[in-house]
């Protein structure tokens, strides 16, 4: 849609960017192989995501943190964050973009990155389908990552203008599979413009769809990110992120059908700007998300509850009446 289309080029180029040059570095722990194993995370400073710099993601933020670094200083990224490497059993590399786009990272940089970290059992890396042809010319331990969120084209244009629809997008998931990676598929809970109810089907929808091909499921509920369009709504009270009572339902649900590793980061957790219930049990149930993303044991649910669980069912009602 082509005001959609305008309307995040307009959030983007009016937003402030982040000087930020050195790559961002952190370790953190993750469910593989039926055992939890340790993880380095590595965010390389590169000139973003492609889409992004034509119209982008309506609450995409993440162009805020790129920067057009050249050959040289890519390439001392890459040696920054192996120096700080201590044998984790997985590396994960983002770039805020496309890893494989030959605009961010060169081939040879490409290269060079997943040799330096061949040892790993497992290497993560980013992809908008458009660029999945490039990983069959790599032999390493890839799991490619790629953001679907949604499987119905109309909320893929309408609502957060991800610039594919899904049958494309499964022909590029299933030559990662040909290519002998495995896949993880990025999942949005709560994209602007639908009801609550809405959000939850959706999701849960978007994950059956992939449940063949997907080896990761990983549901990203909404955080409201600054230069954004959802930014926009958010900030005139048009918008609400999800609850996390509704995060909750969209894991166990998928957890009836899906036999794969299903994990959840809940950016923003507990504020207004990302998933929250009554601020009062959302800490209870974030620490259930994350034990459930290590354990992978949906029984960690069963015990939460709190008051608000009745206001969030009452609230899915009537929304089905205030907004029509």
């Amino acid at each position: 849609m082509k005001e959609l289309f305008e309307l995040n080029r307009k959030y983007r180029d009016n937003a402030v960017l982040k000087k930020v040059r050195k790559p961002r570095i952190w370790k953190e722990k993750e469910h593989f192989d039926g055992k939890v194993k340790n993880a380095m995370v590595i965010i390389l400073r590169t000139r973003g995501c492609r889409w992004s710099h034509l119209s982008g993601c309506t609450m995409c933020g993440y162009f805020k943190e790129t920067y057009d670094a050249g050959y040289e200083e890519l390439k001392e990224q890459i040696d920054y964050a192996f120096d700080r490497y201590n044998r984790e059993e997985i590396v994960k590399f983002f770039t805020s973009g496309s890893f494989f786009d030959e605009r961010e990272i060169p081939f040879e940089l490409q290269e060079y990155a997943l040799e330096k970290f061949g040892n790993a059992e497992k290497i993560i890396v980013e992809t908008r389908p458009e660029f999945v042809k490039n990983a069959g010319r790599f032999d390493y331990p890839l799991e490619i990552a790629m953001g679907l969120e949604s499987a119905n084209d109309r909320v893929l244009e309408y609502s957060i203008n991800k610039g594919f629809r899904f049958k494309p997008w499964l022909r590029e998931a299933r030559k990662v599979k040909e290519y002998g990676k495995r896949l993880r598929v990025y999942i949005l809970i709560k994209p602007p413009f639908m009801k609550e109810r809405e959000a939850i089907e959706d999701a849960v929808n978007a994950a059956f769809m992939v449940k063949d091909i997907a080896d990761t499921i990983s549901f990203n509920p909404m955080a409201v990110h600054g230069g954004t369009a959802v930014e926009g709504m958010w900030s005139r009270n048009i918008y609400r992120p999800p609850w996390l009572w509704s995060v909750v339902e969209v894991i166990k649900r998928t957890g009836e059908f899906y036999d794969g590793m299903i994990k959840c980061d809940v950016v923003a957790g507990g504020k207004s700007r990302g998933a929250h219930n009554c601020m009062k049990c959302d800490k209870d149930i974030i620490h259930a998300i994350e034990e459930f993303n290590l354990s992978q044991d949906i029984k960690v649910f069963d015990k939460l509850d709190c008051e608000c669980r009745e206001k969030w069912l009452d609230f899915i009602e009537m929304e089905e009446y205030m907004m029509g």
